[in-house]
């Protein structure tokens, strides 16, 4: 019995006589050291998300509960405001103040002895029937008008002053203060006063800081592009804001050539 506690002795002093079984001891016990200062911690301080606040508001002193507007939204490209494209045409085109006269002859709506510079596009269905008028980007509605000139109108707000309008449209299925995501169906399809010559259709404008734009130009392109185009006060002196007249622009008279007597010209007042 002796001798094998010896032997055991002396497989113990064998062992720890080799030089790498001290350094492991110690990192072994380093090691149980430092977990157990870690978990120790993690029990008595439980992780809070570092953006939300006890009081259930976020870093900014926002409520967490209110709707985050998606990043992606300044991405989406304008589309028109139709379920597609193919089945449409336009019936009166944008008045451009560069354009050629005979293409702003055509952006003109006759109105009794008037014209109007058409600020938008009319658009209809190839075959002349009713269509569904959808959110061409986007956004929030800021308006829903009744308007029997216009044939009711609806305003939806996006970045950075960008506003897109559906005029000549009928049951309407959005509210003011309603998000409407792009392709949300907006109304249908309708008549107004003002341009019964385009029949049943939809009047589209988009505008930024108040001024028309030609949305021809933005078919395709990003609300970011959108929002920094450039708006000049001076291109088209007929404007005037939403709603107050047009397809939205000043009057403009006939009067009768005095040279001929019987010539008539339109003056962009």
């Amino acid at each position: 019995m002796r001798e094998e506690e010896k032997n055991r002795s002396s497989q113990w002093k064998t062992f720890f006589k080799k030089r790498w079984v001290f350094p492991a001891v110690y990192l072994v016990a380093a090691a149980l050291l430092i977990s157990t200062i870690v978990w120790y911690q993690a029990s008595n301080n439980p992780v809070k998300d570092p953006e939300v606040a006890e009081n259930g508001k976020d870093i900014t002193g926002k409520n967490n509960e209110e709707p985050v507007i998606e990043v992606n939204q300044s991405f989406e490209n304008v589309v028109m405001p139709v379920k597609n494209d193919d089945e449409v045409v336009i019936k009166t085109q944008f008045f451009d103040a560069n354009a050629s006269a005979e293409k702003q002859e055509e952006a003109l709506i006759v109105d009794g002895n008037k014209y109007r510079p058409n600020m938008g596009l009319d658009i209809a269905n190839k075959d002349g029937k009713e269509f569904e008028v959808v959110a061409a980007l986007s956004g929030k509605v800021a308006s829903v008008r009744q308007d029997a000139l216009l044939g009711n109108v609806i305003e939806v707000e996006h970045e950075k002053g960008v506003v897109t309008i559906y005029q000549s449209v009928k049951d309407i299925k959005v509210k003011a203060g309603d998000s409407v995501q792009q392709g949300d169906l907006l109304a249908t399809s309708g008549t107004s006063q003002l341009n019964m010559a385009a029949e049943n259709h939809v009047h589209f404008e988009i505008r930024k800081d108040n001024q028309a734009l030609n949305p021809q130009t933005y078919f395709g392109q990003s609300l970011t592009v959108l929002s920094e185009a450039e708006v000049d006060d001076s291109k088209i002196s007929g404007q005037v804001e939403s709603g107050e007249g047009s397809d939205n622009a000043k009057n403009t008279e006939d009067s009768e050539s005095e040279d001929t007597g019987s010539d008539t010209e339109s003056e962009l007042e």
